[in-house]
């Protein structure tokens, strides 16, 4: 099990083995949770991608708006 050490200005080098697992992930969601610390992947502007692939397939908010009002309709 590869392991992580904490340097004097609070610093975690992640092993080579598990950064490879994530790539083109700059940046982990970090929480206590029973003890154990837990990094979570996060892409600061995810949203901004979304947008980008919605102008890309020409979905407008209106066009958005629509489907939620028919989805909540079933």
């Amino acid at each position: 099990m590869p392991i992580a050490k904490k340097t004097s200005k609070n610093q975690i080098t992640l092993p080579r083995s598990v950064v490879e697992r994530f790539p083109g992930v700059s940046y982990f969601e970090v929480r206590e949770e029973d003890g154990r610390i837990i990094l979570r992947p996060v892409r600061p502007n995810a949203a901004d991608e979304v947008r980008r692939k919605l102008a890309a397939l020409k979905i407008q908010e209106r066009d958005i708006a629509a489907a939620v009002r028919w989805a909540r309709k079933r």
